[in-house]
């Protein structure tokens, strides 16, 4: 009879063994199948966007100097919601629910800007109200266990992500190729951490993004717009939320999602900064992100965009070796890398204040 059990023990545990790397390894099919939709859809969203006129018009804050299609997030967000819908698990559906609900807004109110231009105070609305159904679903930020404090603050994380990764979506594949750089460092994150959710949705948007950035790395032949843009950060935002350590304090934590997302949250932050400085209105579209300032320097668009994901890459590495550390180690690894921020943030409105001075003494 001991005999017996042990051997149903042993069978229990390796069925247990098999059902949960069966899980981990769901996220393959998610991203091949977002990475094809993706990559066929894209040239028919380009047909699409060209009879319809909705294109993008040559200026300085996008660096082109022709007309490109604007539909391109349209086969992003297909891709994503399709690969999603596909593989649900049955154990996070209404989630799941709210999440394809929110991206359905705001490709919808992307599209419509896309063609129309909203006011600023529309979009800022209907991002809100998509980052409200998610909230509401139990993606929240509880960071102090407080609903009161805790739902403003995931309301104020979503929105602000949408707008920062739609901010820097200023130059052929920099959105789509920092998504992808992003979406696969919180894939990552989430299988050491046997997090199947956020797996999934990881895999569905690295996929996704992939697929359309094949066609808009430089010389980009069409552009994911305000659809794309709008999708893409609301996923990384969850993402950033759902993702989950057992092992470590929040003190520690909290600080991975952010290094993976270094790069959009420096570029809205620093965009905000000199909008600020130089009283120009906030929303206002202009040349004043990273890559413009780096392209200043005399970079080209090619190499200013391997330096971009470089950094990515490298702030994602990063947060995996802080999602790894002991505390005191991840402290002193986080505190070191929010200084080396820092300065590179001065480093980055010097040179804007030393570019604008060497212009007006020129004049």
């Amino acid at each position: 009879m001991a005999e017996v059990s042990r051997q149903s023990l042993s069978a229990l545990a390796k069925d247990a063994y098999t059902e949960s790397m069966d899980a981990s390894l769901q996220f393959i099919p998610i991203m091949i199948v977002g990475f094809g939709a993706s990559l066929c859809l894209t040239p028919l969203t380009r047909q699409i966007a060209m009879r319809l006129g909705v294109t993008a018009e040559p200026n300085t804050r996008n660096i082109h100097t022709r007309h490109v299609p604007l539909m391109g997030g349209g086969a992003i967000y297909v891709a994503f919601v399709l690969s999603v819908l596909l593989f649900s698990p049955p154990d996070h559906l209404r989630e799941l629910g709210a999440i394809v609900a929110g991206t359905t807004l705001l490709a919808l109110i992307g599209y419509l800007d896309d063609r129309r231009h909203l006011s600023p105070r529309l979009r800022l609305s209907v991002m809100t109200l998509a980052a409200l159904v998610a909230a509401l679903a139990g993606v929240q930020i509880r960071l102090f266990n407080n609903p009161l404090v805790d739902i403003p603050l995931t309301l104020f994380w979503i929105v602000a992500l949408i707008n920062a990764v739609n901010w820097i979506d200023n130059m052929d594949g920099l959105a789509a190729g920092t998504a992808a750089i992003t979406a696969g460092f919180f894939l990552l994150l989430a299988l050491t951490q046997g997090q199947i959710l956020v797996s999934m949705l990881a895999a569905a948007i690295f996929g996704s993004a992939v697929g359309f950035l094949i066609y808009n790395f430089n010389p980009s032949s069409t552009f994911m717009g305000d659809m794309g843009a709008y999708t893409l950060g609301f996923v990384l935002a969850i993402l950033a939320i759902k993702l989950k350590f057992a092992a470590q304090p929040l003190n520690v934590t909290w600080m991975v999602p952010v290094f993976v997302l270094a790069l959009p949250i420096l570029d809205i932050n620093l965009a905000i900064f000199t909008r600020l400085l130089e009283r120009r209105p906030l929303m206002l579209a202009a040349t004043d992100h990273v890559s413009h300032r780096i392209m200043d320097l005399g970079a080209t668009q090619r190499q200013t965009l391997a330096l971009l994901y470089l950094f990515s890459s490298v702030s994602g590495a990063v947060a995996v070796v802080l999602s790894q550390a002991e505390v005191g180690q991840g402290l002193a690894v986080g505190g070191i890398f929010l200084m080396l921020l820092g300065g590179l943030f001065c480093l980055l409105v010097f040179l804007r204040w030393r570019g604008r001075n060497t212009r007006e003494t020129l004049a």
